[in-house]
């Protein structure tokens, strides 16, 4: 397993943007598939978006696409979600995880962070 730390995380007001980052431990992040997810209050966990191991392919949550963007360097062991025009249905505890293929269930995904929050205030 990968040990993974978030880090990024804070309050924005609606509109604003803040970018999370995720440092993975371990010689071998470049063959790991990576996610972000997100879980609310009282809410499931819930995907966000998830990269491949080379980075060339990415997959969004429908209610995130076209404002987040994931991304990887490997050479840095990290992975990013920039996120863009935040509103505040997006504020929750957000996770990084580790998988073997990039996929959108959580069950996929065998190593995960301890969260950061993003508050997004109206």
């Amino acid at each position: 397993q990968v040990q993974l730390v978030e880090s990024g995380g804070g309050l924005v007001q609606a509109g604003g943007s803040l970018r999370l980052s995720c440092a993975a431990s371990g010689r071998t992040f470049s063959t790991y598939a990576m996610g972000w997810f997100r879980q609310a209050t009282g809410k499931e966990r819930e995907f966000v978006a998830s990269i491949s191991t080379s980075g060339r392919n990415t997959y969004y949550a429908n209610s995130v696409k076209g404002r987040f963007t994931i991304s990887r360097d490997n050479a840095k062991n990290t992975v990013y979600l920039q996120m863009n025009s935040l509103k505040p249905d997006d504020t929750a505890v957000y996770y990084c995880a580790a998988g073997w293929i990039a996929t959108m269930r959580p069950a996929d995904f065998d190593s995960w962070g301890q969260g950061t929050q993003v508050t997004v205030s109206s």
